[in-house]
Order: structure tokens, then C-alpha cells, then sequence
């Protein structure tokens, strides 16, 4: 476990470096083992810009924690769905400006998918005309509820899952696959903000000059 748990607390420094920790948001996740299933995942309401030696706690598959270092996220079963559906041994959590922006202007057709653009590598798309979709579920308050609506958009090549205004859950077989989905997700999700920005931009001074 203690492997496991040097690789988390590594992937929280990186992701705390690039401020994706707003006010004690997002939650990290990484497998100890499968049967019966154990994770380790980040203590609730944690200053996660901060490293301590209770920064995670051990968990069963009902989210249970097997040790004292405190109350396991409320988020935990979202982490547990993840690894009861996939062949994940690491999930992060995270919320950012661009991944609750995407989230909420791509909501009403449940989905983004990129295609062509070179980042899409990242989970192993190599095609030509490859693509990669990102489901897209509604933020239930109710965390069971929320844990099952994004089981069910779980298809054997997704990788990750956005929540509604509430940020991005992906994974991977390991730690540093589970980091690269993530950073991936980030850029794509940037580049397309900006996209949309400029598109927008250019509509305007379109119409503005009157050559439309």
C-alpha cells in the first residue's frame, strides 16, 4: 500500500501545481487491490495544496473506511463505480473553469467528441479519422444516483466522464495512465473553449462588416 499510496500523493502535488484544487474541490482515487476491492482515496474537505500523512484513507467497496486517517470524500463512490466497470487502478477528480464550462454548453446533446486533433493519442487513438467521446451526465445531488448515471455511460472505450457544471472524473489502468487521460482532457477542453472563442469572434466582425 505504500506504493500506491507515494503514487497518489505524487499525482496531488503535480495536480495541486497546476491549481486544480479550487476551494478543497476534486478527489483522487488509485486501487490496492481487486478482490475484495480496496482503494485508496482522498479525505473529505481537505486543503488538497497541502501534504500531510492523512491526506488518504483506505476504503472497501462500499466506501467504508478499514482506517483511521479520517472521513473518506463524499465523492468516493463515484471512484468505486469507476473501478467496479473498468480495469481502472487509478481515478482522479477534478473541477476546473474550461472542464464545467464544457460540461454545461455541450450538457443538452449528452456528449463532446474531438476528432482531429493530435491529443486524442493519449488514449491510444491512432486512426486517421479517430475520434474521442466524452459522455456528459447530469449533477445529481443525491451521490448514489450520481455514482449509477455515470456507470451506465461507462462504454469499454471510455475513459472519462463529465459531470454537469461539476468537473471531470477519468482513469486508467495505472497512475501515470490515469494523469495522462487528465491532462489530455484539460487541453482538449482548453482548445475548444478557445475555438469557440474565436469562431464567435470572427462571426462578429463578419457581421460587423456586413459580408455576410
Amino acid at each position: 500500500m505504500i506504493l500506491q499510496w507515494n503514487e497518489l500523493a505524487s499525482i496531488k502535488r503535480e495536480l495541486a501545481e497546476r491549481d486544480w484544487f479550487p476551494g478543497t474541490s476534486g478527489n483522487l482515487s488509485i486501487k490496492v487491490q481487486d478482490d475484495p476491492l480496496q482503494c485508496l482515496v482522498t479525505v473529505s474537505g481537505k486543503d488538497k495544496y497541502k501534504e500531510t500523512l492523512e491526506d488518504f484513507v483506505l476504503v472497501n467497496e462500499d466506501g467504508q473506511p478499514l482506517t483511521d486517517e479520517g472521513k473518506p470524500s463524499a465523492e468516493t463512490v463515484i471512484h468505486l463505480e469507476v473501478y467496479k466497470k473498468t480495469d481502472a487502478g487509478c481515478s482522479l477528480h477534478v473541477h476546473t473553469l474550461d472542464n464545467n464550462l464544457i460540461s454545461d454548453l455541450y450538457f443538452e446533446q449528452g456528449f463532446i467528441t474531438f476528432k482531429g486533433v493530435e491529443l486524442i493519442k493519449a488514449f491510444g487513438i491512432w486512426e486517421e479519422d479517430g475520434q474521442l467521446t466524452i459522455p456528459i451526465v447530469e449533477n445529481y445531488a443525491d451521490l448514489p444516483t450520481l455514482g449509477k448515471a455515470i456507470s451506465h455511460v461507462i462504454e469499454p472505450d471510455t475513459k472519462a466522464v463529465l459531470i454537469r457544471n461539476h468537473g471531470i472524473t477519468v482513469w486508467g489502468r495505472n497512475a501515470f495512465e490515469a494523469k495522462r487521460h487528465l491532462e489530455a482532457c484539460e487541453f482538449l477542453f482548453s482548445y475548444q473553449m478557445k475555438l469557440l472563442h474565436a469562431k464567435a469572434a470572427n462571426l462578429k466582425e463578419v457581421i460587423k462588416n456586413g459580408s455576410y
